[in-house]
């Protein structure tokens, strides 16, 4: 355990930081689910719907640099795919 002050703040915004970002990566990986999951059923509106939230998810997270800008754009950019295939 760090003795300095700065290095005490330093570990108590790291686990703060740690909460925040395991919290935004379960919602990532919640939302991309619900995508899949409605892609695998074949039902595009439900798709649809999963898609918009899926999107702002992934942005949020670009935004605060939880994840990188490029892979949220990939991410929402292979689920977009993924539903247009669906006939």
């Amino acid at each position: 355990m760090a003795n300095h002050t700065s290095a005490l703040k330093r570990h108590r915004q790291s686990l703060k930081r740690n909460l925040r970002n395991r919290a935004t990566n379960t919602r990532i990986k919640n939302a991309v689910k619900a995508v899949r999951s409605a892609v695998d059923a074949g039902d595009k509106e439900q798709a649809a719907v999963a898609m918009a939230a899926a999107t702002k998810v992934l942005d949020k997270a670009a935004i605060r640099n939880i994840i990188h800008w490029r892979q949220a754009a990939r991410r929402i950019s292979r689920l977009q795919q993924a539903i247009n295939k669906i006939d």
